[in-house]
């Protein structure tokens, strides 16, 4: 997917990173990050006027599902900062495609069995594990794991994988919406269409922006650093998770 060169360079500058990281100044960080975060980003949920909507309508209402599907892809940065790492180093249409028809299955899966049975999962737990994902991917990307665990992991397994978690993600906001009975199915696959809708559009906006960027000089200066601020990111987002699961009362 990348050049060895490449690959190797940034590998080699991540542990000179990691060498030079002190733990006392992560765990640092991390703490003022957290406890500089609103309570409302900590908190898992849909938007109040969202939810407000859904819980007074019944039957069935395409569009209006359609649109908070593709709205809920296209704001979730989770989701963008995975699908980012995903693509960050695929060229070819061909290994896009396979990638993010791979993600797609997965998180459509566990969305339609998740409302469909009732089964959810604890919404911060579950985005925790979403925000893991983008770490996996930031490390995958850097060229970490042959390294550290000595084997490479399987990545397409890995984004199918993960999609069913980011799918299971998803099943939890559908379910707060506490969504009427009445034309629960359509209305649920419609919400679908406008998740895979609102996933073409980020994609297609971030190959335009790759595209460009990878036939500049900066890409290979810069493709370390990025993957090291994804790899950040994720961390982040599981520590806000986290700190929400241990805060809210159950």
């Amino acid at each position: 997917m990348t050049n060895p060169y490449l690959r190797q360079t940034m590998l080699m500058r991540f542990r000179a990173w990691m060498r030079g990281c002190h733990l006392s100044h992560l765990v640092t960080t991390a703490a003022l990050l957290v406890a500089s975060t609103p309570n409302e980003v900590l908190a898992h949920g849909v938007a109040a006027g969202d939810k407000g909507y859904i819980q007074s309508i019944f039957g069935v209402h395409l569009i209006p599902f359609a649109y908070l599907g593709a709205k809920h892809m296209v704001t979730g940065y989770d989701h963008l900062l995975f699908l980012l790492g995903v693509i960050f180093f695929l060229y070819r249409v061909k290994d896009i495609g396979l990638y993010v028809t791979l993600f797609a299955v997965g998180h459509s899966a566990t969305l339609l069995f998740g409302v469909l049975t009732g089964i959810s999962v604890n919404s911060y737990l579950i985005d925790a594990i979403i925000g893991l994902s983008v770490v996996y991917k930031a490390l995958d990307n850097l060229g970490a794991f042959p390294t550290w665990f000595g084997f490479q992991p399987n990545t397409k397994a890995a984004t199918l994988i993960f999609g069913l978690f980011h799918g299971f993600g998803l099943a939890t906001k559908i379910l707060d919406f506490e969504m009427s009975p009445s034309g629960l199915i359509p209305n649920l696959l419609a919400f679908n269409v406008g998740v895979e809708i609102g996933q073409l559009l980020a994609l297609s906006a971030i190959l335009i922006v790759m595209s460009y960027w990878r036939g500049s000089p900066s890409f290979r200066r810069h493709a370390y650093t990025t993957n090291v601020a994804v790899m950040a990111a994720g961390f982040v987002l599981m520590g806000y998770q986290l700190v929400g699961y241990f805060v809210t009362p159950a």
